[in-house]
């Protein structure tokens, strides 16, 4: 069971009722088939029409509105911003960062639990943090817990779900059926049994970092389109065909003759037809055209990554250090961001669904990480320093056979050559 499904009777029966039986309905104690809301979205198709800057600032106005905001058409030109090469590349860079750390749950005394650090050590607790950093950059994330299961004895979540974000209006904390309902119509999903099934990510009235983004994708996007009609009028030369003819039939023969020029063409035309090949002389579509993308990128690498040489090219190692500096402390503050989320919302719901998890904090591993190189020098310096290493520790690592310490050889008295 899950908060969104088609389950269209179900949620005409509830929408029917005032909204302070709905919110009460809430606060009962439900069975395991019902423990989660059942609501049916009426979902659309996305608007995948031409958008400008024009566009998005109405968008915006929209979002903001005091007394019935509207992220829904702003949600349409983040549609168009997150398919952006570049900010895809950046986003990914970012985001990648932070999910391949290290982390784990720890006692009041700092003590790790491996146990149940394996149980976020699964495809659900790596959805979940994918779908808590994306609200950095839409700026709320609905996260909608699956059922509970047992695998080997472990508890987990089944899967995690993103609740459409058109659906959500986090300004009055509530889940709509439909995009253009007014608010009071909705359920609300910080109150009652639903709260145990729901994690929410960013601020309310947070709009997301591809608000400060969309500007430059929308123009690069419409640039790289003139670039294309340029390159359509300009890029190939100009075939113009000169007769004497006046007969119209004549004049199509040549038309379609020209129309059908192409690799190795011939044309077979009357006498007194010229054809004159013109090649175009314009050579400043670099500089209007990819300047202004090159600018674009640009833009986005900073809004995004806060620098640009993690993804760009750089123009010296000084320079890209800096650099490089800037993007750790951006990705350390999304790290702290998920630490927040997860031990401010996750565990306490955790908690109420029976996971032992009563004490525990979620941190990162901060456990200083060995090359293979570094590993061998390190064990080497052990040994030769004549500490005793648990042969186990050889034996689970490289899978070497290790059976017991050899003596040392002892030379017999007639093989001693200088005896």
């Amino acid at each position: 069971m899950g908060i969104i499904r088609n389950t269209i009777s179900n949620f005409r029966a509830l929408r029917d009722l005032p909204l302070s039986m709905k919110l009460a309905m809430r606060n009962v104690p439900s069975s395991k088939e019902n423990k989660k809301l059942v609501v049916d979205l009426h979902r659309q198709t996305e608007m995948l029409g031409k958008k400008d800057v024009g566009t998005w600032r109405r968008a915006w106005q929209y979002a903001i509105s005091a007394n019935n905001p509207n992220r829904c058409p702003l949600y349409d030109i983040y549609t168009d911003v997150a398919i952006d090469l570049h900010v895809t590349g950046c986003v990914s860079q970012r985001k990648g960062m932070v999910v391949k750390s290290r982390f784990k749950l720890v006692d009041k005394e700092g003590k790790e639990n491996t146990e149940l650090t394996d149980v976020l050590r699964s495809e659900w607790f790596s959805d979940f943090m994918d779908l808590v950093l994306d609200s950095r950059f839409y700026g709320h994330s609905l996260i909608e817990l699956g059922d509970i299961i047992t695998i080997g004895g472990v508890m987990r979540f089944s899967s995690v779900t993103l609740v459409p974000r058109k659906h959500v209006k986090p300004e009055f904390g509530v889940i709509v059926r439909d995009i253009h309902d007014d608010p009071k119509l909705g359920i609300n999903y910080r109150e009652g049994d639903i709260a145990n099934w729901c994690i929410e990510a960013g601020k309310p009235n947070d709009l997301g970092l591809f608000l400060k983004c969309a500007p430059a994708a929308l123009s690069k996007k419409n640039m790289l389109a003139f670039w294309d009609g340029f390159g359509e009028i300009f890029g190939m030369p100009i075939r113009i065909a000169k007769t004497t003819s006046q007969d119209q039939k004549e004049h199509s023969i040549i038309q379609n003759m020209l129309a059908s020029m192409g690799a190795a063409f011939y044309g077979v035309f009357q006498d007194g037809t010229d054809i004159e090949i013109k090649e175009t002389s314009r050579g400043d579509a670099y500089n209007v055209y990819d300047k202004r993308i090159d600018k674009a990128n640009s833009e986005i690498s900073k809004g995004i990554l806060n620098q640009t040489m993690t993804i760009d090219s750089g123009s010296s190692l000084s320079q890209s250090e800096v650099h490089l500096e800037v993007f750790k402390n951006v990705v350390e503050q999304d790290r702290q961001f998920i630490a927040n989320v997860v031990n401010d919302k996750l565990l306490p719901v955790m908690l109420k669904h029976g996971f032992a998890v009563d004490g525990l904090r979620f941190e990162w591993d901060e456990t200083e990480e060995y090359t293979p190189q570094d590993m061998r020098t390190v064990e080497q310096m052990l040994v030769n320093g004549g500490y005793d290493i648990d042969p186990q520790y050889f034996i689970d690592k490289y899978g070497i056979p290790v059976i017991g310490k050899k003596e040392p050889m002892q030379l017999k008295a007639e093989d001693d050559f200088f005896a």
